[in-house]
This record gives C-alpha cells, sequence and structure tokens, in this order.
C-alpha cells in the first residue's frame, strides 16, 4: 500500500514511513501534500489498543486538566458568552466537566468510548444550545477526523481543542513523541497547514498558539488577544475568574441528590 485518500481534503496521501505500534503491528503512516495531514493505515488495531480508555501512559491526565480549566475559563469569560452551555467532547472521565462545572460554567459532558466517571447526571442532550465546544487531546484519536469535526460543528460554530502539531516536514518516527506508538491510539496528526484547510473549508477563523492550543470560530478575535489569554493564567487571572463566577459544586448536589430521592422513591 503505497498511496492512500486523505481524510481531511480527499487528495492522494503517500506512504512516508513503516513502524511499529504497540510492539507489535507494523504500520504504514501517510502524508498529504496538499493539506500537510499525516494518517496511519486503518486503524484495526485500534481495540487492543482500547482495552482502556484513557491509556496507561497518560501520566499528564490530572495536571493537563487542571491546566486547561484554567485557560479555558479566561477564555471563555472574556470572549463567550460565560452564562451558555458548553460542551466537553470526547469529554473522557468527566475531570474537565465537573471542574469547569466547579468554577461555575454550565459545561456538559460527551465521549462514545469513555465512562462518565466524574461529571455523572451532566450528560449532553440533543437538545441543548450548545456555546462552545471544548474537545482536549482527542482530535489526534479521531478515525475519520472530518466527519467528527462536522459533528461538532452541527452542535457549535465554536470549537477550543488541544492536539500537538508538527512543523514543517513529517517528523520521523523516532523524532515525534506525538505519535504514540508505545499506546496505538494516536492515528490522526495535523500541521498548521491543516487546520488553516479545515478553517477554510467550513468558514470558520482559526486562533492557534502555533504548538498545541487551538481555536475554530464563527467569531472574529484579535490575534495578540488571543494569544495573551492563553498566557495569563500564569498571573492569577483564572482565580480572579473563578471569583467573578458562582461554583455549581452545591447547586449540583442539591440536583443529583433530590434526583436520586426520586429514583428512590420510584423504586419503593
Amino acid at each position: 500500500m503505497k498511496m492512500m485518500k486523505c481524510k481531511i481534503c480527499g487528495r492522494d496521501s503517500k506512504k512516508i514511513f513503516n513502524t511499529k505500534i504497540l510492539n507489535k503491528y507494523n504500520i504504514n503512516y501517510f502524508y498529504c501534500k496538499e493539506c500537510g495531514f499525516i494518517q496511519t493505515q486503518e486503524p484495526y488495531w485500534l481495540d487492543k489498543a482500547y482495552e482502556e480508555s484513557i491509556n496507561i501512559t497518560d501520566t499528564g491526565i490530572m495536571q493537563r486538566n487542571l491546566y486547561l480549566s484554567k485557560i479555558t475559563s479566561i477564555l471563555l469569560f472574556f470572549v463567550f458568552d460565560k452564562n451558555a452551555k458548553f460542551l466537553d467532547y470526547a469529554g473522557g472521565y468527566g475531570i474537565f466537566t465537573r471542574l469547569m462545572r466547579d468554577i461555575g460554567f454550565d459545561f456538559y459532558w460527551y465521549d462514545k468510548y469513555s465512562e462518565n466517571l466524574l461529571a455523572r447526571g451532566f450528560e449532553y442532550k440533543k437538545t441543548d444550545k450548545i456555546e462552545l465546544i471544548t474537545s482536549f487531546e482527542a482530535f489526534e484519536h479521531f478515525v475519520n477526523p472530518s466527519e467528527e469535526i462536522e459533528k461538532m460543528l452541527g452542535i457549535s460554530k465554536n470549537i477550543f481543542f488541544s492536539t500537538e502539531l508538527y512543523e514543517y516536514n513529517p517528523p520521523k518516527p523516532d523524532e515525534w513523541w506525538y505519535y504514540g506508538l508505545e499506546h496505538g491510539q494516536h492515528i490522526s496528526f495535523y500541521s498548521i497547514k491543516t487546520l488553516n484547510y479545515i478553517a477554510n473549508k467550513y468558514k470558520l477563523n482559526l486562533y492557534t498558539n502555533g504548538r498545541n492550543l487551538h481555536l475554530l470560530t464563527e467569531k472574529k478575535i484579535n490575534n495578540v488577544f488571543f494569544k495573551i489569554l492563553l498566557k495569563v493564567h500564569r498571573f492569577g487571572l483564572a482565580n480572579i475568574v473563578s471569583l467573578m463566577m458562582k461554583s455549581k459544586t452545591i447547586e449540583d448536589w442539591e440536583l443529583l441528590k433530590n434526583l436520586l430521592m426520586e429514583k428512590n422513591e420510584n423504586i419503593l
């Protein structure tokens, strides 16, 4: 197999290397010159890779969620309607959703592959009107990224997400840790060129730090202002935002307590 259709733009992607993942499967990787997207061959090994939805090597999961909750709270407070509903797409165990609700943002959870452990009771419903979607460390997992992006855009035209970008030429397997060869879950890889292609295709504005945090939005934002917002959490602005918001921790407890009591009464 030397060629494969690109899952972003549909053009021909050329095989660039073959390498072993999960210390077991020899996998071909393909590069699209048109949009800069890198993809694996069709990922037949995912059942093995997802025996656990969160791979064992993800030691940064808690630190990452705490960090992203600070940045996201600042972005939502200053750019979007802070009182609206938000959705964490591919939300894993529900860590981020719970953190954002604890700050005071009305967040909901969705993940078709993972169990919601920490944000139970706040699952996304199709009737929910969503201001913005977050999707952190998920784009690289998408088997069909265009389909997933279109699904998200059907919910909201604002998507704040993280995925590591490669620069210039496609890195070799031993040159980029983000291939995730040890766990086999990363199958889609992007560059700035790829994100620009996606933004143009769906007539959206792209704002990015050029490395790992990106915003696709129908809003027009000053690019310098966006980059500043990603950095000012270091100076305690996220703490000020938290003080200006009303945490939903107790409110959620009351709601879930009443639901549980109603459920128990119905059983009796």
